[in-house]
């Protein structure tokens, strides 16, 4: 009886050891108190939009995006992303003379419950950055980089129907 005792508590402890390293260990999230998505959109709390900011270059994008855009001309990157089976997303970036001028993503899916989660994500995340937004009917405007010689705006907004979730930003130059 003992030695069954003795080979059941090896054979376990052994179990959850293995169990334990072949766990892969989440990376870090970017965007820690928001919806898990925000970490894939907008990958980082640097530039106006994914460490992008206007002015760049089309090959600091290509670098930045690392995939080839859909659709490629010296006025545009269009990229196109799927998160799950009911949300994708599309970027695309607008260039003069090889330098970036408007950012415009759109986000689409299904599950309006979560597009509505991740518009509040979304306002939450660029109040905190850019403060003092102005909001209207379901619109809200932001501006950055206030005082600087290049200030931009961000202008999100939740366009959704009673079938499909949508939500639409454009970072773009401050006239």
């Amino acid at each position: 009886m003992r030695l069954c005792f003795k080979i059941f508590i090896f054979s376990y402890s052994f179990s959850l050891l293995f169990i334990s390293c072949n766990q892969k260990a989440e990376s870090p999230r970017i965007f820690e108190g928001y919806h898990q998505y925000l970490d894939e959109i907008i990958i980082s709390k640097k530039g106006a939009f994914r460490g992008i900011d206007l002015n760049n270059n089309s090959a600091f994008i290509k670098k930045t995006e690392k995939v080839a855009p859909i659709e490629s001309s010296p006025e545009q990157l269009y990229f196109e992303y799927v998160l799950d089976s009911a949300m994708n997303y599309s970027i695309q970036y607008s260039l003069n003379n090889d330098s970036l001028e408007e950012i415009s993503l759109q986000i689409n899916s299904t599950d309006l419950e979560l597009v509505s989660y991740l518009f509040c994500d979304l306002k939450d995340f660029y109040a905190n950055k850019l403060p003092n937004p102005i909001e209207d009917k379901g619109h809200v405007v932001y501006n950055g980089n206030e005082g600087s010689p290049k200030p931009y705006n961000i202008s999100l907004s939740d366009n959704s129907s009673t079938s499909k979730g949508v939500i639409n930003m454009v970072i773009y130059r401050d006239k």
